[in-house]
């Protein structure tokens, strides 16, 4: 049965379905040795699928994992910068990609996957997966400030808000403001938070959809157990893969 390409690239480890796009769009995928276009269709059982120039393999197991990402490291497979990547702190790396990149100065929750669709739909703001970050301040956050981040900003790249926010403890110099947000785009908490007249001094995220940070220490990772699992598809409307 045929599939579209970039899920079937995604289906395979290879890249989220965006990054499969983007691969496209490169000229690096090919299908029967002809440069693949977006949107192309490919029948497993009878296609060759090359990414440049090396067949894609087996379908590699469906695994999600939780991480809690130290600051100083960036939510990437690879990074021209030489800077350390997520993946590093991963024994078993194949196949898995971040999904809701933190910045590189921002840690906390970070899950990595091998299913192209759950990656989707996590990062697709159609389904609504919420975000929890804890934002720590310089000074006040007065309470008008507050009031701009939940009414709503224009940024750059669009308007942004967030759903919720509020103060949740004080410390020297500053106040923790628990912060939910709908989407993630790019270090948009802390230019949603500018815009309002705070500074961010430290970012973590602590919260994805049903998933919560809990006590896992920062730079370790583990798999999700199998009720973490199917919440975590529940709330995107998938099946939850069978584990084997």
């Amino acid at each position: 049965m045929a599939e579209r390409l970039n899920r079937y690239l995604a289906r395979h480890g290879v890249a989220s379905r965006r990054g499969a796009d983007q691969l496209i769009e490169q000229g690096r995928v090919e299908v029967n040795g002809v440069p693949a276009a977006l949107g192309t269709p490919v029948d497993p059982a009878h296609d060759v699928v090359t990414v440049d120039g090396r067949q894609v393999g087996e379908p590699i197991p469906l695994r999600t994992l939780m991480l809690n990402k130290p600051a100083g490291m960036v939510s990437t497979r690879t990074d021209p910068q030489s800077r350390p990547i997520v993946l590093d702190l991963v024994d078993d790396p194949r196949g898995l990609y971040p999904v809701g990149r933190l910045d590189a100065d921002s840690r906390g929750l970070l899950l990595l996957t091998s299913d192209g669709d759950l990656a989707l739909r996590l990062t697709h703001p159609r389904y609504g997966v919420t975000k929890v970050y804890r934002a720590t301040v310089d000074g006040h956050a007065a309470a008008a400030a507050l009031r701009t981040v939940v009414a709503g900003v224009h940024l750059d790249d669009g308007p942004a808000r967030a759903l919720d926010a509020r103060v949740v403890a004080t410390q020297r110099g500053g106040e923790v403001v628990e912060v939910t947000m709908a989407e993630g785009r790019k270090r948009e908490v802390r230019r949603l938070f500018a815009a309002a007249g705070l500074r961010v001094t430290d970012l973590c995220r602590t919260a994805i959809g049903p998933l919560h940070l809990g006590h896992l220490r920062e730079g370790h990772a583990r798999p999700l157990t199998t009720v973490e699992l199917r919440h975590l598809y529940d709330a995107v409307g998938l099946a939850p893969p069978r584990r084997r």
